[in-house]
């Protein structure tokens, strides 16, 4: 009996591997012309990306590093492509008619639905229309006093470090900017940083480390049998309290908003045209949207409200979290950010507006430049609708192309010593001769982030107000890169604080 069921074992899987080689015959010819690993029949790669997300990390820097401009991988039947050349990303982002997200963004499909981030085609291209006039520097504007007041609850919660040993800011820095998308987005506070516990934000990393967890294992890509594991029933749970929360506030603020239509008198419009609430959350600019006419429904405004949820907390506070370890690092670089605050407030202990946040020029070039090492995102991928030709290689259709920040910033061509952390490399001066799309933490074209300047308001916002009060000082503990969809340290971003009187 045991012969007969491994004969037929191996009949399905020699039938399964000629259907696969006859199907995807034509992608197969074109990939062996690129460079990359030689892959096992019906899994691909896979099993060269290690266990858990650290060792895909590593793997997947390792690949890039090794093939340089551009390599290739098969994950089971999905053949990936990364690119690290400059000339080759901006043929990818660039490209007005390539705007689908790779393959392995399905999975965030089941949190985010077809939102900013996840969706395709017409819906995405009127959503993008729709949503970009709500992030008009008018509007963020309005977002300050929100990150002010966060900040300052951040302030008291780390005073407790103050003149003691090193400690982990990490969890602070996300907790404060959760609180800072959920005034600013949904419109309610969920006091995260004064109840720290959170489930929504155990619910995110659960996800995140989800999604990665199973695009590296093509056995697991079919969703029958990622619902029978552990992981799958997790993500069930998760996925429960993510949209259970969106969907209590939408349903709240729809009705309040219902109830107070047509008496309102906080609006106004600007001298641009802009009509505007003071302190007026992404929620209520949807709905107020889809109340003047535009076709959304309550699934697409939660799925909207989800996506700025997720991209809106966790990349900001891990550029945050990065900058606070450079600069405990970089002492030097500490205090010329003092000196800029310094000859901006003077003696004063009042907090920062927008012009005093536009007037923040060196801390915006440290903010950048911690992005270029630590990019909260460290690769991003869109799906080819049509085979392209880069260079003297031709990506065939469906194929998977992932861009690499973390791999092209520190490209020694365009940013010479790249392990070192120098915010020069930001001086208008310095920019001029690199080609543009050696630097994209934020992508490009199309289908750049949205919410970028909403992030460095919030960054400069909460690292001002954490530099007035406190001198951050190095830890002991070196940072241990991973990627959770977000870029991550495993060790935490450890340093300590020392007092020290506003500026």
């Amino acid at each position: 009996m045991l012969i007969i069921i491994l004969g037929l074992i191996v009949v399905c899987v020699t039938l399964l591997w000629t259907y696969f080689r006859i199907k995807f015959r034509r992608m197969m010819q074109l990939a062996d012309k690129i460079p990359g690993p030689k892959p096992l029949p019906l899994i691909g790669n896979a099993l060269e990306f290690g266990t858990n997300t650290k060792e895909i990390f590593n793997n997947v820097i390792r690949l890039s590093n090794e093939y340089e401009a551009i390599s290739r991988y098969w994950l089971g039947p999905q053949l990936c492509v990364h690119l690290t050349d400059p000339a080759y990303v901006e043929a990818i982002l660039s490209n007005p008619k390539l705007l689908d997200k790779a393959w392995s963004y399905k999975y965030l499909k089941l949190w985010l639905g077809t939102g900013l981030l996840t969706g395709s085609g017409q819906k995405w291209k009127s959503h993008r229309k729709l949503i970009t006039p709500t992030f008009h520097f008018k509007i963020l504007e309005t977002f300050v006093d929100a990150f002010n007041s966060n900040a300052d609850i951040l302030i008291k919660q780390l005073s407790t470090h103050v003149n003691g040993s090193e400690f982990d800011i990490q969890p602070y820095i996300t907790m404060c900017a959760l609180d800072n998308i959920c005034e600013t987005a949904m419109g309610e506070s969920v006091n995260a940083q004064e109840d720290s516990d959170s489930e929504y934000v155990k619910a995110i990393k659960s996800m995140c480390d989800s999604i990665m967890f199973r695009s590296f294992r093509p056995w697991l890509h079919a969703d029958f049998l990622f619902e029978m594991t552990s992981a799958g029933k997790l993500q069930k749970k998760c996925l429960d309290i993510l949209h259970g929360k969106t969907k209590r506030v939408i349903a709240s603020r729809k009705k309040r908003f219902l109830e107070t239509a047509g008496s309102r008198n906080d609006t106004f419009e600007d001298n641009e045209g802009i009509g505007r609430h003071k302190h007026t959350a992404f929620l209520d600019l949807l709905i107020q949207s889809s109340e003047n006419g535009t076709l959304l429904t309550d699934q697409d405004i939660q799925e909207e409200v989800n996506t700025f949820m997720f991209e809106g907390h966790d990349t900001v506070a891990a550029s945050m979290g990065f900058t606070c370890w450079s600069l405990a690092a970089y002492q030097n670089i500490q205090e010329k950010v003092m000196s800029e605050l310094k000859e901006i407030f003077g003696d004063s202990n009042r907090s920062p507006n927008i012009q005093d946040l536009q007037a923040m020029k060196y801390l915006e070039q440290v903010i950048k430049e911690s992005l270029r090492l630590y990019p909260s995102v460290p690769l991003y991928g869109r799906q080819l609708t049509t085979d392209l030709s880069i260079g003297k290689y031709t990506l065939p259709a469906h194929t998977n192309v992932f861009i690499l920040p973390y791999v092209m910033h520190r490209d020694p061509k365009y940013f010479p010593d790249p392990e070192k952390f120098d915010p020069d490399r930001f001086l208008p001066e310095n920019i001029l001769d690199r080609p543009p799309h050696c630097y994209v933490p934020f992508a490009a074209g199309a289908r750049n982030c949205i919410g970028q300047k909403y992030a460095m308001l919030e960054i400069k916002v909460t690292l001002c107000q954490l530099l007035r009060n406190y001198k951050l000082l190095p830890g002991t503990t070196p940072l241990d890169i991973t990627n959770e969809i977000v870029l991550k340290s495993t060790t935490g971003i450890n340093i300590a604080l020392e007092a020290r009187g506003k500026a």
